[in-house]
């Protein structure tokens, strides 16, 4: 039986796609590990998945001053050190790492062992995390075309993200069931992240009068962002949803969204025609921004920036992708980045 080692954490993005590869690393057969930090977010989300988990210390390496810099790279030697000593113990056949800070000793202890390695990058542009593992790593997956041009020839591959199985098989039934709306209109889906996104949160409502005439508007609104004052038939609005999301998008016509790179290749790999507000400049390293406008590019997605989001220019949005979905939908069923289950698999066997 072949071994893997799985890493990454810090946020959901650098868990969920090592998530959604274990239904065929299980049908394979392999003996699965995963790395990743002492009492980070992974930690939950892995054990639920029911494989060994190991904790090691882990450091941020930062581009900006902090006295944390004074100490995180003794968390970073000393994180090295535990995951050499875990991978001489496992002895995998192969590293797969999603990214973040815990995937670096990870991935250079990987490397010391003589393990090949597998990294993946979300994002348009590489994180620092990533970008201190290439040398190491075997092989380089990413999202967008534009990617494989920043990374070596001989690695690079363009893949798109693991997405999980259990959201490309929701229910029609299930999702009207559990909203209560009929199918008497369109429905518009906004997802606006586990924290929800104030600026989308009141672009959209403030839209509702006008689009209320017209769709139904399922509305992810994030922990705290709940309004009651704004209850009305055809208007439903959930903090956050986790199992039923599936069944959520199976109903939905239309789906507006931030364009986190994992969400944006949900949404891809669905074929559902959407609406990107990234994340401002000035909010963010600028990396949504290059995400939606590569998903803008190849006809996958419509760009509305969040300085010029109000109730027309949202109403007019709405229209140009309902009205075009088709030509959206066509777009997206002739990638070849949908879903990057299959692609990062037979990458792990050729390496493994």
């Amino acid at each position: 039986m072949k071994r893997i080692i799985l890493t990454g954490g810090g946020t959901a993005g650098h868990v969920t796609p090592n998530i959604a590869l274990l239904p065929r690393l299980r049908e394979l057969q392999y003996d699965i590990h995963y790395i990743g930090s002492y009492n980070g977010m992974e930690k939950q989300l892995v054990e639920q998945q029911g494989i060994p988990y190991h904790g090691i210390s882990s450091g941020k390496l930062r581009r900006y001053f902090s006295l944390q810099n004074f100490t995180d790279p003794f968390r970073v030697l000393k994180g090295f050190s535990e995951a050499n000593r875990l991978i001489k113990q496992l002895k995998p056949d192969v590293i797969f790492s999603k990214g973040g800070f815990v995937s670096v000793p990870v991935v250079i202890a990987g490397k010391k062992n003589h393990v090949p390695v597998i990294i993946h990058e979300s994002d348009m542009t590489p994180g620092l995390a990533n970008k201190i593992c290439m040398r190491t790593a075997k092989k380089i997956c990413c999202n967008f075309p534009e990617t494989v041009k920043l990374l070596p020839a001989d690695k690079a591959v363009l893949t798109g993200t693991p997405i999980r199985r259990e959201l490309l098989n929701g229910s029609r039934d299930a999702g009207f069931a559990f909203t209560g709306l009929s199918d008497d209109k369109p429905i518009l889906l906004m997802m606006g992240g586990s924290t929800g996104s104030r600026a989308v949160n009141a672009g959209l409502r403030s839209a509702l009068p006008q689009l209320l005439k017209e769709f139904h508007v399922i509305h992810l609104c994030g922990k705290g962002n709940l309004d009651s004052t704004l209850a009305q038939p055809g208007y439903i609005q959930y903090e956050y949803i986790s199992d039923e999301l599936k069944d959520l998008f199976a109903i939905s016509d239309i789906v507006l969204s931030r364009a986190g790179a994992n969400a944006i290749c949900e949404l891809l790999a669905l074929h559902k025609p959407n609406i990107l507000i990234p994340l401002s400049k000035e909010a963010s390293r600028g990396d949504q921004i290059l995400n939606a406008n590569s998903f803008k590019k190849q006809g996958f997605s419509y760009v509305l920036e969040e300085e010029k989001l109000n109730a027309d220019t949202l109403m007019a949005a709405v229209h140009e992708v309902y009205n075009n979905r088709d030509s959206y939908k066509k777009a997206m069923a002739t990638s070849n980045q949908s879903n990057g289950v299959d692609i990062v698999i037979k990458l792990i066997k050729e390496l493994s």
